[in-house]
């Protein structure tokens, strides 16, 4: 889906590159969570996947097409949707259901085209009962979803969010996560989740961890999350549940740390004190 080669990326008046000979590749149908604190270069990389910006070095390629050739962004944009932080700035109508058009009407796909997916849209995001709501009115969270289902509509083979929780209460976040996980699982769209928060990370397919611009560690969330030393050496914590495996092995028991979710993380526990 996405191939990353040699990426380098300089803001202007920047002292170094945000993201400096990074080199990727997404697989279709991928969940991938991209991991880091501020400053990372995770944002930056996110920004080239639908051309927004474009490489000071290297190439982007979208499904084969240079994101760097002008006559390609059109076609890139329509295979690559982008969610970000704030909901309030991708929302553009008073009606939820008119929002949700507004892409598909700018792409000039036809009016009866446009009602089945914005029906479909908003029922894969589980908003299709708020339709006729103003979306002011709204959570949060469900404000996140209407802003996802606005990218559904046009089509996507790939949606990138860009910490789309970063403004979001706990159950905001839960609703986000869960919403794109589905899609992956059951529409088959590729995901790329920026993120700073670890336990968003736990469901995907694949975590990369950015650091100063290039990629410090990519793997399964249980590889890169069982490496828990470099991660903290980074900056970066790990999920509960991984850091109280941790600790439990720091005093003394033989514990793998890839139990993730707090189910086989109570399992493992449970099985070293029976055994």
């Amino acid at each position: 889906m996405i191939q990353v080669e040699h990426l380098t990326y300089q803001y202007p008046g920047a002292e170094r590159p945000a993201v400096e000979d990074l080199s990727l590749e997404i697989g279709d149908g991928q969940f991938v969570a991209v991991l880091g604190h501020n400053g990372s270069g995770k944002s930056t990389l996110a920004k080239h996947f639908n051309g927004i910006l474009h490489p000071t070095a290297g190439r982007v390629l979208v499904n084969g097409l240079d994101t760097s050739i002008p006559e390609n962004a059109l076609e890139i944009r329509r295979t690559v949707g982008m969610v970000f932080q704030n909901p309030d700035n991708q929302i553009v109508a008073n009606i939820v259901e008119d929002d949700v058009a507004f892409a598909p009407e700018n792409l000039g796909v036809p009016s009866e085209e446009i009602r089945r997916r914005v029906d479909e849209a908003l029922r894969l995001v589980g908003m299709y009962d708020y339709r006729m709501h103003a979306p002011h009115l709204l959570s949060g969270g469900q404000k996140q979803r209407v802003a996802i289902a606005g990218v559904i509509a046009m089509r996507p083979k790939c949606i990138v969010l860009d910490e789309p929780t970063a403004m979001l209460d706990p159950l905001g976040r839960r609703e986000v996560i869960t919403t794109v996980s589905r899609l992956c699982r059951e529409q088959g769209i590729t995901v790329v989740h920026i993120t700073h928060h670890m336990d968003e990370c736990v469901g995907a397919d694949r975590l990369v961890v950015m650091s100063g611009g290039h990629v410090v560690a990519d793997g399964t969330p249980e590889e890169v999350f069982s490496r828990v030393e470099m991660l903290k050496d980074e900056g970066l914590g790990v999920p509960a549940t991984t850091e109280l495996l941790y600790q439990l092995r720091q005093a003394g028991m033989e514990l793998p740390l890839g139990a993730l979710t707090v189910e086989d993380c109570a399992g493992v526990i449970a099985r070293a004190l029976l055994g």
